[in-house]
């Protein structure tokens, strides 16, 4: 009777084992499943409310471009005035050597956006192309100098970047110029056709399309240096024959010009 009574009791004791470890796994179950059922629907609403172009579209941290610290912007240009004076290097294939003085100055009324005003004064000496031609042929070739020239332009600075080379940052701008000004010019139209009359030279002054593009390298927060090329598109006549003048047609001066300039 003993040994049966010993037996009941070690079986209920299994049995509330077997019942207890029944419960724990349940609970388990129910909260490995609640677990993933949130984990879903927090991914799913993610996916639902995320727009494509909130992965790149970052204007929201600074809609007015006021922050610069975001682009590591060290050089500031608004509401800076600068002065610049330069060497410049004519392009133009027309019998003449040419070089001359740039000054320029202007001021930032936006950190992109500029008002400058320009004056080039060139120096001019007959290249060897017209020499040989006056020599061989005894002929005077059709020369037109550019002497002078002065503009206001609108300047638009859409890129700034830095270089690393050696360990040392290089800051610089990329620009864009537009604007109007004044050429004056020499030229021997009206005798150059005309053998039995002295080659001649008489001034002229055009109206001129100014456009350029220029590269700007930050030395100090105060001095910078430039590299720039300008094309100039103005109209004037072509050389007189046989006593009629030439009709305007669209001319052109290129160059290049180095400079050194001052920001305040």
């Amino acid at each position: 009777m003993k040994t049966l009574l010993n037996k009941f009791r070690k079986m209920k004791k299994e049995t509330s084992a077997v019942k207890r470890a029944g419960v724990s796994t349940l609970a388990l179950t129910f909260l490995f499943g609640l677990l993933s059922s949130t984990s879903i629907l927090f991914l799913t609403s993610n996916q639902v409310q995320a727009a494509e172009d909130d992965l790149y579209d970052f204007l929201w941290l600074d809609p007015d471009k006021k922050v610069y610290v975001l682009q590591n912007k060290v050089f500031k240009k608004k509401g800076k005035f600068y002065a610049n004076i330069g060497f410049i290097m004519g392009l133009n294939d027309n019998f003449q050597e040419s070089s001359g003085i740039q000054f320029k100055t202007g001021y930032y009324l936006h950190e992109e956006w500029a008002i400058e005003g320009v004056y080039h004064q060139y120096s001019n000496s007959d290249d060897d192309n017209f020499k040989s031609l006056q020599e061989i042929n005894g002929s005077t070739a059709f020369v037109r100098a550019v002497e002078k020239k002065v503009g206001l332009m609108a300047v638009y600075s859409p890129f700034y970047g830095k270089i690393n080379t050696f360990n040392k940052i290089i800051y610089f701008d990329w620009s864009f110029g537009l604007g109007i000004g004044q050429i004056h010019t020499e030229s021997n139209a009206k005798t150059v056709s005309e053998p039995s009359t002295a080659d001649q030279f008489f001034d002229e002054k055009s109206t001129a399309i100014l456009a350029k593009t220029a590269l700007r390298i930050h030395a100090t927060k105060n001095i910078h240096v430039g590299i720039e090329y300008s094309r100039d598109n103005y109209r004037a006549p072509s050389a007189t024959i046989n006593g009629r003048a030439g009709s305007d047609s669209w001319r052109t001066n290129s160059e290049v010009a180095f400079s050194i300039g001052f920001s305040f």
